[in-house]
């Protein structure tokens, strides 16, 4: 049994990575699932977790996490043991961290951008320069695969794989062969079918 300074809670909903990367740890987790079409995320009790009212959120002890890529970086160097993370030490480190924080500084900005079809500003002023760059600088690292990190699976591409599996399903980003080859291979793994089915549960008790 976990005591109140080593819990972790999870505060959750569909389609949230944060949970198939705990899954992936073999961390025991208590979920607090968050109604988003009725606006939980909005209310008092939750926006004293995170004033920005987005999920996903951790709290582990005393200590509160919010913010997708830090709830990454975070959980998968609590766990070494499971091997998501290289350490400060190792020379993939530098890499791993790169394509995380790639992920919140340009490809969601540039995705959100294109998505709401906003007029783009000067590549010198955007955080991605521009869509084509950031996407193709994406594509170039997919290439080299089969992870980023080559041969080594870690929490970043549970990251980029849930990502570019509902980007490419939305049609915001290109399906190109390389990008759908990669989502398969990091979403068929097990955690996915398992986080996929617990989702399932909670949208079906939502909704009614």
């Amino acid at each position: 049994m976990q005591n109140e300074e080593s819990k972790i809670t999870l505060f959750h909903s569909p389609s949230s990575a944060a949970m198939i990367l705990l899954e992936e740890l073999g961390a025991a987790y208590e979920l607090h699932t968050l109604n988003m079409k009725a606006g939980e995320q909005r209310e008092v009790a939750y926006l004293a977790i995170n004033p920005m009212g987005k999920v996903p959120a951790i709290k582990h002890g005393a200590t509160i996490v919010t913010e997708q890529v830090a709830i990454f970086i975070y959980l998968a160097d609590l766990f070494p043991v499971a091997g998501l993370a290289p350490s400060i030490t190792d020379p993939q480190r530098g890499s791993y961290l790169r394509w995380l924080v790639f992920y919140g500084s340009c490809f969601e900005p540039a995705v959100v951008d294109r998505a709401m079809q906003r007029e783009p500003g000067r590549p010198s002023t955007m955080p991605y320069g521009d869509f084509e760059t950031m996407f193709g600088t994406l594509v170039k690292q997919l290439e080299q695969g089969p992870y980023f990190l080559g041969e080594r699976f870690s929490a970043a591409d549970i990251l980029w794989g849930s990502a570019l599996k509902l980007m490419t399903q939305w049609k915001l980003v290109p399906d190109l062969p390389v990008v759908t080859a990669y989502v398969e291979r990091v979403t068929s793994r097990p955690s996915f079918e398992r986080v996929k089915a617990k989702d399932a549960e909670i949208e079906e008790t939502q909704a009614a």
